[in-house]
């Protein structure tokens, strides 16, 4: 998001490669399909993960 802006759609099948904290070699995240399914079961989510994603920008959770 800090990269692209809150209000851009990211395909189902978007990928990003992402360095984790001691890790040397990066992770690659599914970041469409998780978006996808964290809209889809936005209503399973407990209040502190509803937070959590309005605080990274999420409005819709």
């Amino acid at each position: 998001m800090e990269r692209e802006g809150t209000h851009r759609p990211v395909p189902r099948g978007h990928s990003e490669e992402i360095t984790v904290n001691g890790e040397a070699e990066p992770v690659t995240v599914k970041l469409g399909v998780w978006i996808t399914n964290t809209k889809t079961r936005h209503h399973k989510l407990d209040a502190e993960q509803h937070d959590a994603l309005r605080k990274i920008g999420i409005n819709w959770a």
